[in-house]
């Protein structure tokens, strides 16, 4: 395989809602919560109107994107052998994505999460991981991950204990590591393990500006570039409006956003340049190219609803 990726296996939820509702539930626009609470999660379903459920999670959707692209995919994601979970395999499995996971009864459901978008066509994030946080060690298998050039992984999947075991051993059996920062939210809360993998494990670092601002503590954009050219590792920054930067040693490639979009929703556009970018990467096309790739993908899928082309 060309690629294979490493995620939260996550049912998104999408739901238009107006303002009213995120000031009311005590939500911060454009951000991801975390509930831990199941039936504090299913609240907060009572009152909507579903548009539609996808097999999600930000790896899975770039990982579908490189699918969308041609390329020889897998994924490994933890559900539950319940009816979300059930959906989860199939829509993968719809989307020729190789899916490296046996369900079985778990004690907490499949997750999922609830993309809510406002009109200014922003989205706000309520997830209820489930199971899908349970991942450890033996749900990842060593010698798949050994038979793909690159593993892709998110920063939305590690946490302390069993998650930190499974992010371990994916990357000591890997041949080539790529990562999503994923959410400020997760930088903020494991800022000195983020910091780790950037330095010392990561072959490639997706962020966009805010992440990485908030990752080293920079005070300017001259000072990411000082860090990354430092590295000597190839790191990839989304800026909005700015375009997309790539960084790796002393070269520094630039490419610009896509001009005059209808966008009515931006779920995924950090997932599908992802995905743009690591097609180009594995067909060793150069830096600009990966950059222009990316941009094309996050410019299409930002102008229709949810994280499939």
């Amino acid at each position: 395989m060309k690629i294979l990726g490493i995620g939260n296996a996550i049912v998104d939820v999408i739901c238009k809602v107006d303002d009213s509702f995120i000031a009311k539930n005590n939500l911060t626009k454009s951000t991801m919560k975390l509930f831990f609470d199941e039936n504090e999660f299913k609240k907060l379903l009572t009152d909507l109107k579903i548009e539609k459920t996808v097999s999600g999670g930000s790896v899975a959707n770039s990982i579908v994107g490189i699918s969308q692209l041609g390329e020889e995919v897998g994924f490994i994601g933890k559900v539950s052998d319940d009816d979300f979970g059930s959906k989860y395999e199939e829509g993968l499995k719809r989307e020729n994505v190789k899916y490296f996971y046996s369900k079985k009864k778990e004690k907490l459901p499949t997750g999922t999460c609830l993309i809510l978008i406002t009109p200014d066509s922003e989205r706000t994030m309520c997830t209820f991981l489930g199971t899908a946080g349970k991942i450890n060690e033996n749900d990842v298998s060593s010698d798949v991950i050994k038979k793909s050039e690159i593993i892709f992984l998110e920063g939305y999947l590690w946490d302390e204990g069993e998650p930190k075991k499974a992010f371990d051993k994916a990357i000591n059996s890997a041949n080539k590591v790529a990562m999503s920062l994923s959410d400020q939210f997760c930088v903020d809360r494991h800022k000195p393990h983020f910091l780790n993998l950037v330095k010392n494990k990561l072959d490639i670092t997706f962020a966009n500006e805010q992440e990485i601002k908030s990752l080293i503590e920079a005070k300017s954009f001259n000072e990411i570039i000082n860090f990354s050219k430092q590295l000597n590792k190839l790191i990839v920054v989304t800026r909005g409006e700015k375009g997309a930067i790539a960084v790796k040693g002393e070269e520094i490639v630039e490419c610009d956003i896509h001009k005059n979009l209808k966008i009515v929703d931006l779920t995924g556009a950090g997932d599908l340049f992802a995905a743009g970018f690591l097609h180009g990467y594995v067909n060793k096309l150069p830096t600009q190219k990966c950059l222009e790739k990316g941009t094309e993908m996050s410019s299409r899928i930002i102008q229709q609803i949810g994280a499939r082309l």
